[in-house]
């Protein structure tokens, strides 16, 4: 019998891609708003629910909204995780939790290691490093995967939305003084596949792609690849701008949260791919399909 998995999530991003890529090997149970709403007391919504295993992808994830509803990002990336954590360990089952970069201050200008200390400076940041600790509280077994950057093909994000302004406009710009590093989810599937039964992992775990880059550096290679791919283009130079220009922010964003896999590859051997290499695969099936 297949180890049933509760993916929490399941239209989010990251969601998706885990239900997709885990079902051949596992019975995905896909949780998203509707059969599980974090806003509302969970225990009474979980109680006919079985699994075997609890993977949390679910978060409000938009930095802005939370920094203007303190309330209610506290609820659903805190108060319901430390919920969730609480049931699943009365159940004795793991629970997978996906975390931020943004839990870091962005001080460092070499990458952040799992043991570094979180100092969030935005309500998002503050509200996930708190979930973070009611899951690894709960559980000695449960495990916290930060990611950076996500993209893939499941919903659109940040490098769809430069693709697409770089096909209808003539001048495309973006951040150039902020650093991380770009996660790619057909990669993220594949990572995270062992860490639940086959080399299950415990305490934090960076999981991104190899490299750093600007957000700008991000969306120029993405658009050189397109280029190369013949795709119409309107213009072919994502222009560099600063994060202090950015007055449209409500949240201050930490300016560098590269994280090291070092962790990740020390335990399973794997050693993820640059993300230069994820990007060129995304954008060359995304114009090609």
């Amino acid at each position: 019998m297949k180890p049933r998995i509760a993916v929490i999530g399941k239209n989010g991003r990251l969601g998706k891609a885990l239900c997709n890529g885990l079902g051949e090997r596992y019975d995905i149970l896909p949780l998203g708003r509707q059969e599980l709403d974090l806003e509302q007391p969970i225990r009474k919504q979980l109680q006919p629910v079985e699994f075997d295993l609890l993977l949390n992808t679910a978060a409000a994830t938009g930095v802005d909204w939370c920094e203007e509803h303190p309330p209610r990002a506290t609820l659903i990336n805190f108060r319901a995780v430390a919920e969730l954590a609480q049931i699943c360990a009365e159940r004795r089952v793991r629970m997978l939790h996906v975390s931020t970069d943004y839990v870091f201050e962005g001080s460092k200008r070499e990458p952040y290691r799992e043991d570094d200390v979180a100092k969030p400076i935005n309500v998002y940041g503050e509200s996930k490093r708190l979930g973070e600790e009611a899951v690894l509280q709960s559980n000695e077994n449960n495990l916290v995967i930060r990611v950076s950057w996500v993209f893939g093909p499941e919903k659109p994000s940040f490098i769809d939305s430069m693709l697409n302004q770089a096909m209808t406009n003539l001048s495309v710009a973006a951040v150039d003084d902020k650093y991380s590093v770009p996660s790619f989810t057909g990669d993220l599937v594949e990572w995270i596949r062992p860490c639940l039964v086959d080399t299950p992992l415990t305490g934090i775990v960076h999981l991104c792609n190899g490299g750093q880059c600007s957000w700008r550096e991000f969306a120029q290679f993405a658009t050189d690849v397109a280029d190369r791919e013949s795709v119409p283009l309107k213009t072919k130079t994502v222009q560099p701008v600063s994060l202090e220009s950015m007055t449209m922010f409500v949240a201050r964003r930490p300016v560098y949260t590269v994280m090291s896999t070092e962790r990740f590859g020390d335990l399973t051997s794997v050693r993820p791919r640059p993300w230069q290499e994820a990007v060129e695969e995304f954008v060359v099936k995304k114009f090609r399909s």
